[in-house]
């Protein structure tokens, strides 16, 4: 992940438009802050560079956000890095953590309560990568920030 100068807030500075990385701390808001994080990314993404962000990319970006922060905070000590980047149309949100277990899909199981994040993320998202990295793993999803011309969501394709 490329090194992004932060502010004493823990956001990126300004000179990085298109990016935002943020160090979330271990605290119970840390959730709720990466959700808001990305929403205002994206709102400034729409304002100051005049790209257009639809209110499903607005949405499940947010989502996206929070199942994965969710699932860092749930399964890895330590910090969690949010980086947040707009690359052509899609915005890549990049999670990375301390665990070094890759994440699994469980298998469809109607009668399960919870643990279908992972499930959500990769129905919602065009593209998604988990890597093992020297210290814990990176994971990516990348979601389109219009929906498809027509009509159609604008999520993964195919069975």
């Amino acid at each position: 992940m490329e090194s992004v100068p932060l502010r004493e807030d823990g956001t990126a500075s300004d000179e990085h438009a298109l990016q935002t990385t943020v160090a979330l701390d271990g605290d119970g808001t840390c959730i709720a802050q990466a959700r808001h994080l990305a929403a205002d990314f994206l709102a400034r993404v729409q304002v100051e560079h005049g790209l257009p962000v639809s209110q499903r990319a607005m949405d499940v970006t947010q989502l996206v956000v929070s199942e994965l922060v969710t699932n860092a905070r749930k399964y890895a000590p330590g910090p969690v890095l949010l980086d947040l980047r707009v690359t052509g149309a899609v915005i890549e949100v990049v999670v990375w953590d301390s665990d070094p277990v890759l994440p699994v899909a469980r298998a469809v199981d109607p009668g399960r309560v919870g643990q279908h994040g992972l499930e959500i993320v990769m129905a919602v998202a065009q593209g998604f990568e988990a890597q093992l990295k020297p210290v814990g793993k990176r994971i990516t999803a990348r979601i389109a920030l219009l929906d498809d011309p027509a009509g159609s969501m604008a999520g993964r394709h195919g069975p």
